[in-house]
């Protein structure tokens, strides 16, 4: 009997020491394997064998992470204070690196993507981060993916969401904007003027290289000012006009 209950107990340890040895990982998941401390294989997907107490075993998530990246207060080049926040795009490349390389590589790359946040929009002024925010999302990405390939990562994207100012601020970017149609406008209205005055210079050296051309316009002016509703027209003609169609001045 004593000899039965230990043919159990062994058969009971076997399944139990084959069953820890038992690892399935899923396809998007890969499983950093360290025998006796030391890096073995990345294996997986799919079913996997380790051998128990000798060998351990990290898995590690290929998908892409969202992280956001918490807001930051930043100084923009022209001494205007922001609030920013932002949101990243990373997965691992290499999961090797990814858990020998850093300790906590979730918590590195965002702490990575504050810094990095800060220090690329300080030195940009704040016209330049509300309009060129596309601009500012590949130099934040490029630093990032620079950075982070030494732990296996690899940075997709990053999108700034939000840059908040100041009341007293947006009202002098208002005012700002308002100055700056006002200024377009007096430069179109200047233009305007400029080539009214080129025009009418053009039109009296035509008149006066032609009398007739000059009889035609006085007769379109004075057809011009029958139409108004007036009793007594008062217009002035010179006499040289009149040369033209004097008896006997026929060429």
């Amino acid at each position: 009997m004593g000899g039965f209950a230990a043919y159990v107990f062994l058969a009971v340890l076997a399944v139990s020491f084959f069953v820890s040895a038992i690892r399935i990982l899923r396809e998007y998941e890969r499983g950093v394997v360290f025998t006796l401390g030391r890096f073995t294989r990345v294996a997986g997907p799919g079913f996997i064998i380790i051998i128990p107490v000798v060998q351990q075993m990290v898995r590690v998530d290929l998908r892409t992470f969202v992280e956001d990246v918490p807001t930051q207060d930043v100084i923009s080049r022209d001494n205007v204070s922001v609030r920013v926040n932002a949101v990243i795009y990373f997965r691992i490349v290499d999961p090797q690196k990814a858990i020998i390389n850093v300790e906590n590589y979730m918590e590195a790359t965002s702490q990575l993507a504050q810094t990095t946040l800060r220090s690329v929009l300080g030195k940009h002024e704040l016209d330049e981060m509300l309009a060129e925010r596309d601009k500012l999302n590949g130099d934040i990405q490029e630093i990032l993916d620079s950075q982070t390939d030494a732990w296996g990562i690899k940075v997709a994207n990053v999108e700034i969401k939000h840059v908040d100012i100041d009341e007293s601020m947006i009202r002098a970017i208002a005012k700002q904007a308002e100055a700056e149609r006002l200024r377009r406008a007096k430069i179109i209205n200047a233009e305007g003027e400029q080539q009214a005055a080129e025009k009418l210079v053009e039109a009296g050296k035509i008149l006066s290289g032609d009398p007739r051309a000059m009889q035609l316009r006085y007769f379109a002016a004075l057809h011009d000012i029958a139409g108004e509703k007036t009793n007594t027209i008062v217009f002035p003609l010179p006499v040289d006009l009149l040369e033209g169609v004097r008896p006997g001045s026929r060429s």
